[in-house]
This record gives structure tokens, sequence and C-alpha cells, in this order.
């Protein structure tokens, strides 16, 4: 809850006038049972027809207000509420661009998409009760206790020994609520990833015919979630029909007593019919009160998980000069006895220790210079740029860009540096030029270079619209070929000192493949150029190539050094080169 009130903070002076306007609204409601009592008992005895005409008229002004100002406060309370959802869903947002990858994979995306949908709405459900039901039950109830003792007190005991069992009740539920419904929606996240599993990967269901299979797997996640969701809600609800049985019953008792103390003379009529409206409005109030302990276990849960992200560690931090490791030779790009894992124990891991995807790697490139890098699925090849770019930090050995710790690089200076297409890289609903441009000040005329040594330029001029052809989402409107080249488009156009092309040519034919090397090699010689393949036809070319097992660099040279010196690849180049020929 501590979120929820920090973010109402930035809107306090909005917040505290809705509950200004809210609380005058409730008093003003409180003033009406005490007009109609005083009308019954001492205006219209009186028999003065234009007195009672003056306090009719006042008791319909009264309506009116009460009307309008509860309006007016509702309008804000919604229009604080959106403003502060609003608030949490940006930060969240911001916040999970910048995580660092291993918070990123510890909380996982569909856990992080729940929380930006489903969390996010149950705080704003919550700052909307925050200002609103509670002011208007709390002065239901209190106000409502105290005009009626203060017509009645024998009669208001009644209330005074029915509340506190109540009100425990509310408390009571309410500890055991936000439990589960933290368990509900770590359920919801189970649902979120089987869902986004089965949207992204629908062809594959249908193409293997595993729909009902899907369909299983799903139902399994959502009865799961449905089932916890059910008994959090039974539980929350029992404070309802018990408060209403104990209040039927006090009300009926305070009719019973009212009635014996009207029969001998002790009270007034109209205290009774008032008494009794507020006996209704005390009800109201107990009842929004647990209704406000129902939305804040919710709210509750959802703030703690959304704290959660917030609380995750920043970007790495940057290190001061005296704090970066220097590299021990020269080279553009350096990695100097690199070693790395991901997460912290796993199935599988000797002794619960992590399993190095990177073990003792080491090579240099010098500016302009080529590496190409090559081994099996899994084998540490992508993990090599995420450590390059800092998306991680390694856990021994160095990193070095241009001469310098990467992590002492600010993130927006170190990334300037790249143009990266991704292996599985998106693009996204809009136009193929807007893909291409990416939100960088570039003109048509380079968006037009960069299709062009990308061997996109004669798919796109074959467009009626060209660079203005909208792409439908994750390009489903393009060929494998087509979206591989327009990423890598994408990379190109700003011209980068280093080119990161990860597996971004496994679509291409042989042919385009080449003409794409070629072109990349004759527009783009000063940019260091790091290529990682499946096909040794596309790094035979490079100045340098990185073969990788397991982790392992278990070759390192010119092609024809790797050919003479490194039987897997040979191994490798002659299974794929026969298999051409």
């Amino acid at each position: 809850m501590k979120l929820i009130f920090r973010y109402m903070g930035r809107y306090r002076a909005a917040v505290l006038l809705a509950m200004g306007i809210k609380l005058a609204g409730t008093m003003t409601e409180l003033l009406l049972p005490y007009i109609l009592e005083y009308m019954i008992d001492d205006v219209v005895p009186a028999g003065s027809l234009p007195r009672v005409v003056l306090w009719g008229l006042l008791m319909f002004a009264a309506a009116v207000v009460c009307r309008q100002l509860n309006v007016l406060a509702n309008r804000r309370t919604v229009d604080n509420a959106h403003r502060i959802s609003y608030d949490v869903r940006q930060d969240l947002f911001v916040k999970t661009a910048n995580l660092p990858g291993s918070a990123f994979d510890e909380l996982g995306l569909p856990s992080l998409i729940s929380r930006m949908t489903s969390d996010s709405y149950n705080v704003q459900s919550a700052v909307q009760q925050l200002q609103s039901m509670c002011v208007r039950a709390p002065m239901l109830l209190l106000g409502g206790m105290v005009m009626t003792l203060a017509m009645d007190l024998p009669l208001a005991m009644i209330l005074v020994v029915m509340l506190p069992v109540l009100l425990a009740v509310v408390f009571f539920v309410c500890a055991k609520g936000i439990p589960m419904y933290n368990t509900v929606q770590k359920r919801l996240d189970s649902v979120v990833r089987i869902m986004r599993e089965n949207i992204t990967g629908i062809r594959v269901v249908k193409a293997l015919s595993k729909a009902d299979y899907e369909k299983r797997r799903f139902a399994a996640a959502n009865r799961e979630m449905t089932n916890c969701d059910i008994k959090a809600s039974t539980v929350m609800a029992i404070p309802g029909p018990l408060m209403q049985l104990c209040l039927n019953v006090g009300l009926t008792l305070v009719v019973v007593a009212g009635a014996w103390r009207v029969n001998e003379g002790l009270t007034r009529p109209g205290v009774i019919l008032a008494f009794l409206t507020y006996f209704n409005m005390i009800t109201m109030g107990v009842m929004g009160l647990s209704r406000i302990f129902m939305t804040l276990s919710k709210a509750s849960a959802s703030a703690g998980r959304i704290a959660e992200v917030l609380a995750a560690p920043d970007e790495q931090r940057v290190l001061r000069p005296g704090e970066a490791l220097q590299p021990s030779g020269a080279g553009f790009l350096r990695f100097e006895n690199v070693d790395f894992s991901y997460g912290k124990t796993g199935a599988g891991f000797a002794g619960g220790e992590r399993e190095k995807a990177l073990d003792h790697i080491s090579f240099s490139l010098n500016r302009g210079e080529s590496l190409g890098i090559i081994g099996p699925t899994g084998c540490g090849k992508t993990t090599i740029i995420n450590l390059l770019m800092r998306f991680y930090d390694a856990d021994a050995g160095g990193v070095f860009v241009d001469g310098r710790d990467v992590r002492s690089y600010d993130k927006d200076e170190l990334h300037r540096k790249f143009g990266v297409a991704f292996q599985n890289d998106m693009v996204f609903q809009d136009t193929l030029g807007e893909n291409i441009r990416f939100g960088r000040d570039l003109d048509e005329a380079a968006l037009r270079r960069a299709a062009k040594d990308a061997m996109a330029a004669e798919y796109i001029d074959s467009l009626e619209d060209g660079l203005d052809h909208p792409a439908a989402i994750k390009g489903a409107n393009l060929s494998g070929g087509q979206k591989q080249r327009l990423l890598v488009a994408r990379a190109l156009a700003g011209n980068p000192e280093i080119l990161v092309l990860d597996d971004s040519s496994s679509a291409l034919d042989y042919k385009t493949d080449a003409a794409m090397r070629r072109a990349i090699a004759r527009s783009h010689g000063d940019s260091t150029v790091i290529l990682i393949a499946q096909r040794v036809s596309s790094v035979m070319g490079m100045d340098h190539i990185l073969v990788m097992d397991n982790g392992r660099c278990i070759g390192y040279g010119s092609h024809r050094e790797l050919l003479e010196n490194c039987p897997p690849y040979r191994e490798i180049y002659e299974t794929q080169m026969g298999a051409m020929e």
C-alpha cells in the first residue's frame, strides 16, 4: 500500500480536493434525516404551512446539494485514479525497458505483462475507492453513530454493541484474503504465459495439429487460476451476508425497542423514523467498509507485485574510471578470459552451481575488421553479443570497446556505437520506412541506401507504396527473407561503428546472402562487423572466425587456418559445402 500512497502523493492537492468534496456531500447527506425528524416532531405539529414549505424546500435543497457534490467528487476521483494509473503503467514500462537482463529473466515476460495490465487496474480501483468510499463509508458509519447517540442513547447502544464484532470479522477476513489474491495473480501469470506462447506460435500449433493439446493445457492453467480466485472471493464474501444478518437483527431490535419507547412516551415518532434512516446509513457504511477492504486486499497484493518490479535493480551502474578494468592489449573490441552464466541455480547443475554459458572466451578485433562466430545452437554465440552490449555483466574477465571497459560507458553512449539485427528481432506495425528509421533522424536517402545494401530495395521498390507500405504486427505480411532484409537495413541505416548480424540471413538463399555481404563490405568497410551464422559460407570471408561449442572456444583464426587446425570446423565445412555441390 505504500506504493499506492506514494503515487497519490503526486496529486496531493487534487486528491484532497476530491476527498473534501466527498466529505461535504456525505455531511450534507447526514443532515437529511435530522431535518426530517425536526419537521415531523416540531414543524408539522405546529400547524404552520409556511414553515412546512420552508423546511421542505430546505430539505430538497440539501438533497440537491448532496447529489451535486457527490457527482462532482466522483468525477474528480475517477480523473485522479486514471492519472495515477497512467503514472504507474508509464513507470512500469520505463522500468521494464531498462531492466538488466538478469532481472528481466527472473521476473519473466508473462508476469511483467500481467503486472502492467491486471495489477495496475487493481491499483486504479483502489485509488478510486480510497478517495470516495474511504471518505463516505467511515463518515456514514461515524456520523450515523454520533447522530443516533445524540437522538436516543438507549437505542444507539444496540449498534454500539454490534459494530466491534462486525469490524473484527472484516479485518480478520481481509487478513486472510491478501495472501490468497497474491496466489491468484501468480496463477494469472501462468495463464498469460500460455496464452502468449500459443498466440506467438499459433502456426506451429496448427501445423502439428496440437490445438486440442494446447486447449487442455490452457484449460488446466485457467481452471487453477479460477479455483484460486473463487476461494479468495468466497473468503472475502463472508463478511457481507454476516454483517447483513447482524444489521437486520439490530434493525428489528431497534424497531421493537423504538415502538415500546414511543408507546411509553420516552421518545418521539420522528426520532424513530430518523433513527431508522441513520441505521440504514450505518449499514451502508459498514457494507462500504467491507467492499473497501476487498478492493484494498486485491490492490495490496497487486501493489506489492508492482513495487517488486520498480524496486528491481536498474541498468547496471556505470563504473568510474578508477573502478573499470583496463585492457591488457590493443584492439577496438576485446574479450579477455570472459566467464558468464545465466541465472543462479537450475536442474542439472552440478552441485547447484551455475552452468557456464561462456568459459574463458578471449578474442580481439581492430577497427574495421570482421569476426564470424559459428557453432551449434546454444553454444553461447548470442551471449557474446549480450555481454558486448552490456545486457548482462560478465562473471569474470573483461569486455572492452574502443579501449574502455563496457561497464564504464553510459548505456546510450555504448549502444549508439552499434547497429544490430538480432536473431528473433521485431518488425513493428508501421510502414517499412519507419521500421528502418526506427525513430532516428534519418532522411529517405539514408533509408534507401540501407535497403539497397541489405538487398531489400528490390522488393520494396516493387510495392506500389514503397517505403510507405504498411507492415503488419511482427511482419506477418512479409516473408521470412523480407523480414530479415528489413531488419538488416535497420541495422545499417545509422552507419554504425559496430555492426552485429545475429543469424540474420538464415532465411536468405546463398546468392542473396553473398550479395548482401558484398554490399555491406563495400558500403560499410569502416564498420567493425560481427556476424553470427550457422552456415560456413556466411563466415568464411570474415577476417577472423570464432568456433564455439558448449560455451568454449574450440577454434579461432581465418577460414584457411581453421581448415588446417580445427577438425570440428573442417567437418562443418565439408558437410555443408559438400551438400551444396
